[in-house]
C-alpha cells in the first residue's frame, strides 16, 4: 500500500473521494446490468460489469497521467486542442448514422480499431472550460472591454456550444451556464456578461424558429425539447413521464434502509437504469443513506477544491481547479434532480458511478488535472519548508 502511496501526490483527500465512488458504483451498476443482459445479452451480467472495470481502470489511468503533468502545461494543450474539438464536434453532426437501433448518433464517434464508442462533446467541455481558465487568467490585470474579447474568448465558445446544441441540447446549455459562472468568478465584467446571456437567448430563439419553419433540417430535435419540459411541467402525464414515474417508484421503495444490495425491483422496468437513473436504483437498494452518502461525497469533492484553488498560487491553478471540479459536481446534483422530478430529463450521468465510458474517462482527466493543481502546491509548500531556518537545522542536527 506504502508504495502505490508514494507514486501518487496532490490531494489525498481528492484521491480518496474517486476511490470511493468508483468502489461504491460495481454494486448499482452491476445490479442495473442485469436488466441490459436480459433485454439485449445472453443473461450474463459478469460482460457488464468486466466493461465498467476496464472503463474505470482507464479512468484512473488517464488521472494518473493527468496528475503528473504540471498544471501550467494545460494552458497550451488547451489552446492546441481548440481546433481539435471543432473538427471532431463538426464530424460528429455530419457523420452517417451508424445504425438503425442507436439512438442520438450524432453524439458519438465510432472508433472501430478500438471496439469503443466516443463522445466528443464531453472532451470538448472540458478543453473550452481549461482554455477559459486560461485566458481569464491572462487578462485578469488588464482594463477589459467587450470588443476585445470577443474574437478570443467569445467566439470558440459559441462555436463550441452551437456544434453540441443540435444533438446535446442538455450538455449545451450546462457548458453555457458553467462558461458563464467561470467568467464571473474570473472576474469578467457583469455588463458584458449581461450582453452575452441576451445574444444567447436571441440565438436560441432564433435556432427553435428556424427548425420549426423547416422541420427537416433537424426532425424531432426540437419536439423532443419541448416535450421533455411539457412533461416536466405536466407530472399528471403519467403515460409520457414514465422514466420520471418508475424512478420514483424505485425512490419511495427505498425508504431509509434500502431493499439491499442487488434488490431492485424497478430496475426491470426503468430504462437507462445503470447510466442516467442510476441514482434512483441506489436509494431503492441502499435507502435515504446510500443517497445522502453520495451527495456528501460529492460536497466534500466540492469541498476539496475550493480549497485547492483557495490554495493555488497563481490565478490559472485557481481558475483551473474550479472550471475542472464545479461540472462534476453540478452534474452530479443534475443527475440526483431529474431522478428526484427537481428537473427534466436531461440524459446526464452520474459522474464515476453511471456506466460509461467516456463519461469515466473524461470525469478522471478532470480529477487529474485538480489533483496537479493540488500537487504544485505541495511542492511550493516543501520549498517553503526547505527554506525555513528551522527546517535547516533539523536536517543540519
Amino acid at each position: 500500500m506504502r508504495r502505490i502511496l508514494n507514486h501518487i501526490s496532490g490531494d489525498r483527500p481528492i484521491w480518496a473521494i474517486a476511490t470511493l465512488l468508483a468502489i461504491f458504483s460495481f454494486l448499482p451498476v452491476y445490479s442495473s446490468s442485469s436488466n441490459l443482459a436480459y433485454l439485449y445479452g445472453n443473461g450474463n451480467t459478469l460482460g457488464y460489469i468486466f466493461k465498467h472495470l476496464v472503463h474505470l481502470f482507464l479512468g484512473f489511468s488517464i488521472m494518473y497521467g493527468a496528475h503528473k503533468i504540471p498544471y501550467n502545461y494545460y494552458k497550451g494543450i488547451s489552446m492546441l486542442m481548440i481546433p481539435v474539438i471543432i473538427v471532431l464536434l463538426a464530424y460528429t453532426i455530419f457523420q452517417p448514422v451508424m445504425s438503425d437501433s442507436m439512438t442520438n448518433t450524432s453524439r458519438w464517434i465510432k472508433i472501430p480499431v478500438l471496439g469503443f464508442t466516443f463522445q466528443p462533446s464531453t472532451l470538448a467541455s472540458s478543453i473550452l472550460l481549461i482554455y477559459i481558465a486560461r485566458y481569464l487568467a491572462k487578462i485578469k490585470d488588464d482594463v477589459v472591454t467587450f470588443s476585445k474579447t470577443i474574437l478570443p474568448l467569445w467566439v470558440p465558445v459559441f462555436i463550441v456550444v452551437a456544434l453540441i446544441f443540435p444533438a446535446n441540447f442538455s450538455t449545451a446549455a450546462i457548458l453555457f451556464v458553467l462558461v458563464l459562472i467561470i467568467c464571473f468568478l474570473g472576474g469578467y465584467p457583469i455588463k458584458y456578461l449581461s450582453l452575452i446571456i441576451a445574444s444567447g437567448f436571441l440565438l436560441l430563439t432564433l435556432f427553435v424558429l428556424t427548425v420549426k419553419a423547416y422541420p427537416e433540417l433537424m426532425p424531432n430535435r426540437v419536439d423532443t425539447w419541448t416535450n421533455r419540459i411539457e412533461n416536466f411541467i405536466n407530472s399528471e402525464n403519467t403515460e409520457s413521464n414514465y422514466q420520471i414515474e418508475k424512478a420514483k417508484i424505485a425512490i419511495a421503495t427505498g425508504g431509509i434502509k434500502g431493499l439491499g444490495p442487488g434488490k431492485s425491483i424497478q430496475k426491470n422496468f426503468l430504462p437507462q437504469s445503470s447510466s442516467d437513473f442510476i441514482y434512483a436504483i441506489i436509494i431503492e437498494e441502499f435507502g435515504l443513506i446510500g443517497g445522502l452518502f453520495l451527495v456528501i461525497l460529492y460536497l466534500w469533492f466540492l469541498f476539496r477544491v475550493v480549497i485547492i484553488s483557495n490554495k493555488s498560487e497563481s490565478i490559472f491553478g485557481s481558475l483551473l481547479a474550479i472550471s475542472m471540479g464545479l461540472p462534476i459536481v453540478f452534474q452530479a446534483f443534475i443527475n440526483m434532480s431529474v431522478s428526484v422530478e427537481l428537473m427534466p430529463v436531461t440524459g446526464q450521468t452520474l459522474p464515476l458511478i453511471s456506466s460509461g465510458g467516456t463519461s469515466i474517462w473524461m470525469t478522471c482527466l478532470s480529477i487529474g488535472i485538480i489533483l496537479s493543481v493540488s500537487k504544485n502546491y505541495e511542492l511550493e509548500n516543501e520549498i517553503i519548508d526547505q527554506n525555513n531556518p528551522l527546517e535547516i537545522l533539523k536536517e543540519t542536527i
